[in-house]
């Protein structure tokens, strides 16, 4: 599927735990003040590629521990990002997880899943998510794959089965 992105990186290890191949997204409605990749905003920046280009580089990194979502924000792009998700899933048996940052809150997204084409099917693929908007205020540098500390590190499927947040540490 045919996707809009800024750039990846094929073993990050600022982009959640381990080594990880993070795809970076373009385009954001939110703006946040501070933001680490303001060049992500525009939605007619970056460049048009194919998700299925990128599953050949993460099946064969032995190293990778999973791959990230970021961005700009993921959500506006959720249904090649909900595909690529359901093929990451089918690589070696499932060994890789997948993160995905977004600066939506989790208890927006399922409210507003169903007007959100592919938010629900990302979601269902999906083992964690960093929600919130970047507030620079509450910057810290001290938190686990976080920019502010009002976003939180929630444990997806769990929290889909339970209705409710439910935030993991990272390790």
């Amino acid at each position: 599927m045919k996707i809009r992105l800024a750039g990846t990186v094929n073993e990050s290890i600022v982009d959640g735990p381990g080594f990880r191949f993070a795809l970076f997204t373009q385009g954001c409605p939110h703006h946040c003040k501070g933001c680490h990749n303001p060049q992500t905003h525009d939605f007619e920046g970056g460049y048009i590629a194919d998700t299925d280009d990128f599953l050949d580089v993460i099946k064969s990194d032995p190293l990778l521990d999973g791959v990230t979502f970021s961005g700009g924000e993921p959500f506006c792009q959720c249904e090649p990002l909900a595909d690529m998700a359901g093929k990451i899933k089918s690589i070696d048996g499932g060994r890789l997880d997948i993160i995905s940052y977004t600066g939506y809150t989790f208890e927006y997204l399922l409210e507003h899943k169903a007007d959100i084409k592919g938010c629900e099917e990302l979601l269902n693929r999906l083992d964690y998510l960093v929600d919130g908007k970047f507030i620079e205020e509450q910057r810290s540098l001290e938190l686990k794959f976080k920019g502010s500390k009002n976003q939180r590190f929630i444990d997806v499927q769990s929290s889909l089965k339970e209705g409710r947040a439910v935030v993991a540490e990272p390790d």
